[in-house]
């Protein structure tokens, strides 16, 4: 017999083990691995993922429940998809459950749902006939029925099903369904136009709206929609019903993609004739793929420099050797300009994934990939797990963004996981960016010294296409314009050149990367602050809703008119928010025309499209927002930059910090001046020394990235260590301290029974420091504390395990404590 091993969709380290299953010989031909499967948990029906089949394993047969169903006719996930799975799993120390959903898509996340019909006869339901009402009629069908339903109909009668369940009357089963179902159109096949042309003859005069309909499918001799064609010849799907009786037409459901751009033309384009610094870093790229080399390279362009056309001219070469390519974007930066040029080089073998999709648009998106139809995937991180099965090319722009690392488990870095899916296809992977992670940069140029793995090679692109000069960059010291008087938000400089564009109809973007009307709301009699009663941080406040909120867990409050601490009216709102810029601009330039992108001008479907269209046809002047305006934009009137508040990031309590500021503020100088207009940037800082600012002036990327190397070296920080950060949450910090302190004492135990030394400072090939448990930065969030232990490790261990076998030792006493433990493997947030 033939046993399927199952993993079922419980994202608990409990159950976190494959569970033998009979597949019985009526699914024998339909069970693969990365099978979608129902099976029988406990009291339960879920779903599961076929993770091996076994023929005559050495199994107690006996003993064994069977497969109730197979979910799919093609399994939704390839041998290669469950593989790369299980290596996430072990990587980040998710549940391999955890690892498996990730890569389906949301519409594919079934859910149990429970079912009841009549066990026997329709007799007994005449017995109950005056109490149950309509209830009955439903149950004589005799055709299951949904149990939440029915009692969601029938309010009044919970009490009856569940007595006739008890009695046997009733039998319950459930079945896992899918969230999302294909979207079928009822479509209109007719005869030839021949035989719609004798028809015609016979019918009536009087039925005037079947000869219409007759006489324009004869004319249209296609396939049609039947709602398209009632509305074509003015009549209703009913009367088109007639025509189907009579054996003139056809009628059926067809499957119809849900594609988010059915409305949207794209102009075909062909590749461009590329420069010669361009041809020489395609060379590489093409050779490799040609050889079916798994490699990764970094190419480091700087902005416009024409990244994007080597990314697709690398496509066409890899879709001629028959095989597939990703393409991997922050999704912040999958801007419709950047779809649009994907599209209107690879036309309908594009498929687009990303979160702002709905779920029944991404769910055809990926179905397009799984049957076929398309070979190259455009998207944010999850597009890194495309369907594909011969990938040859695997792209990620924009390869520094912290948007690849996942928050939430499965904690995977896309960035990794292309390097070890290209490995399993012999596929190459470009990382391309203006700005390398500093980790990414390490590893092409010295080779990694020590993260291990295979390096990098180094492609440097220095210069813009055209030999277009990069924009000049003025810093400008906030301190200076105080003492001068200024308390504007805006220094002398920038609002010169904010009149000078608009006198010039030229455009601008303007980056705060602070949403809101005001950091903080604060009393200036008594000093109290309003802030989230349930996470421990300060209450943003919005104008447009009048009400102070959480960016953290929603929590939100009205306006407040007096001071609740002391009742003082003296209420001030403090820092700067987009809002309030906004406002600003409107108030200093009368008759200017804003648009602003935030996290609340965008949440609406559509909405980031419409903004970016305006802002393209000048319909708008200045485009004001945070982080997401400042990448993947390419507009030839935009030739003033402003960054205001440029060092707001740079007292967070992170290592990375500096280097974020200055990755974001390249980033966001390089909107500018993109075409043959020059572009300006004016930068306004209270710290206008600071190495990440002065660095952004002279575009010196590489002497920015060696200086914050030597210090990552000092302190042992990534790339010259590695890092695991272990989160604890509980109502009760005591508790949390316990614990805390008992992982790290465990930790450090196992460590040195393998002779790992704890001197991280002392020269040596392995070592590792245990650093904590102290409060986290944010210590409380949604009403739990929160206390971490960062792991900080270099050489050749499995830190990850020795992490894993410590929590698994400690896991009894974990869960009757209560507290929640999160490990972060190779943190890219530190907060």
């Amino acid at each position: 017999m033939t046993v399927a091993r199952v993993i079922v969709d419980v994202p608990s380290r409990d159950t976190d083990r494959p569970f033998d299953y009979l597949i019985p010989d009526r699914l024998a031909g339909w069970v693969e691995v990365g099978s979608r499967v129902a099976v029988p948990f406990g009291p339960r029906t879920l779903q599961g993922i076929v993770t091996g089949i076994a023929e005559d394993a050495d199994v107690a047969y006996a003993k064994l429940k069977p497969l109730e169903d197979v979910l799919d006719a093609l399994p939704p996930l390839s041998p290669e998809l469950v593989e790369l799975a299980e290596w996430i799993s072990r990587r980040w120390l998710c549940p391999l459950t955890v690892a498996l959903q990730a890569m389906l898509p949301a519409a594919l996340k079934g859910r149990s749902e429970k079912y009841v019909f009549p066990a026997f006869g329709a007799e007994w339901l005449e017995e109950e006939i005056v109490r149950s009402g309509g209830l009955l009629d439903a149950l004589r069908k005799g055709k299951p029925l949904k149990l939440a339903a029915l009692l969601k109909q029938y309010p009044n009668q919970g009490l009856s099903i569940k007595r006739w369940l008890r009695e046997g009357k009733l039998e319950e089963r459930q079945r896992v369904e899918n969230q999302v179902s294909v979207k079928t159109v009822l479509t209109v096949f007719p005869q030839p136009t021949g035989e719609l042309l004798q028809a015609l003859e016979k019918v009536p005069a009087r039925a005037s709206k079947q000869r219409e309909t007759l006489r324009y499918l004869a004319e249209h001799n296609e396939a049609i929609p039947a709602v398209k064609l009632a509305e074509a010849v003015g009549t209703t799907t009913t009367a088109i019903r007639t025509l189907e009786e009579r054996g003139w037409v056809e009628i059926r459901p067809v499957t119809e993609d849900r594609d988010p751009y059915a409305d949207r033309d794209f102009p075909s384009t062909t590749p461009m004739k590329l420069t010669p610094g361009q041809a020489e870093a395609l060379t590489p790229i093409q050779s490799a793929m040609a050889n079916g080399e798994s490699r990764t390279f970094l190419l480091h362009g700087v902005t416009g420099s024409g990244k994007t056309e080597i990314y697709l001219q690398a496509i066409q070469r890899c879709l001629e050797s028959g095989r597939e390519a990703i393409v991997l974007v922050p999704e912040i930066a999958l801007t419709p300009q950047m779809v649009e040029r994907f599209k209107s080089r690879f036309g309908a073998s594009v498929a687009v994934l990303h979160s702002r999709l709905s779920h029944g648009e991404r769910y055809d998106e990926w179905r397009k990939i799984r049957e076929g139809r398309a070979r190259v995937a455009v998207g944010a991180r999850s597009a890194i797990f495309a369907p594909f099965t011969k990938i040859g090319l695997i792209v990620i722009d924009e390869e520094h963004e912290t948007s690849y690392k996942q928050e939430e488990s499965p904690k995977y870095h896309a960035r990794d996981v292309a390097v070890e899916r290209a490995r399993l296809h012999g596929a190459v992977v470009v990382l391309g960016s203006a700005t390398p992670a500093l980790e990414t940069y390490d590893s092409a140029v010295y080779g990694g010294r020590d993260q291990g793995g295979e390096a990098a090679t180094y492609i440097v692109m220095p210069d813009r296409v055209a030999n277009r000069p990069l924009p000049r960059v003025h810093i400008v010291d906030m301190r200076e314009e105080l003492k001068l008087g200024n308390r504007a938000m805006f220094s002398r400089m920038l609002a010169d050149a904010i009149r000078d564009r608009l006198a010039k109809r030229e455009q601008m973007v303007l980056l705060l990367n602070r949403r809101g009307y005001a950091t903080f709301v604060m009393c200036r009699s008594c000093g109290h602050t309003a802030a989230c009663p349930h996470c421990e941080i300060s209450l943003t406040y919005h104008r447009g809703s009048q009400n102070l909120r959480c960016h953290y867990c929603g929590y939100s409050e009205a306006e407040p008119k007096t001071c609740p601490s002391c009742e003082s009216p003296h209420i001030r709102f403090f820092g700067t928010g987009t809002q309030k810029v906004e406002e600003a601009l409107a108030a200093t330039f009368p008759g200017i025309r804003v648009i602003r992108m935030d996290v609340d001008t965008t949440t609406e479907k559509g909405s980031h499209e419409r903004w970016l269209t305006e802002f393209r046809e000048r319909r708008a002047d200045v485009l004001l927002g945070t982080q997401m305006v400042a990448k993947g934009l390419d507009f030839p009137y935009v030739t003033l930059v402003g960054v205001l508040a440029a060092d707001a990031a740079l007292r967070l309590p992170d290592f990375r910090a500096s280097e974020r500021t200055f990755q974001l503020l390249t980033q966001v100088a390089g909107r500018a001046g993109r075409h043959e207009l020059p572009g300006e940037v004016v930068i306004q800082t209270y710290d206008p020394e600071h190495e990440s600012i002065t660095s952004v002036q002279g575009h010196d990327y590489i002497g920015f990235a060696e200086r914050a190397l030597v210090l990552r070296k000092q302190l042992g920080y990534p790339p010259y260590g590695r890092l695991i950060c272990v989160t604890f949450s509980h109502e009760s910090v005591p508790m949390l301290l316990s614990v805390g302190a008992q992982f790290a004492s465990g930790l450090k135990g196992r460590a040195a029974s393998l002779g790992i030394r704890h001197d991280f400072d002392a020269a040596g090939s392995s070592a590792m420091e245990v650093l904590g448990p102290v409060s986290s930065p944010i210590a409380r969030l949604k009403d739990r504390y929160r206390f971490q232990c960062m792991v900080k490790y270099r050489g050749d261990m499995d830190a990850s395990a020795l992490v894993a076998e410590t929590l698994a030792d400690m896991g009894e006493a974990v869960k009757r404590s209560g507290v929640q433990v999160s490990v972060d493997v190779d943190p890219q947030m530190m907060l």
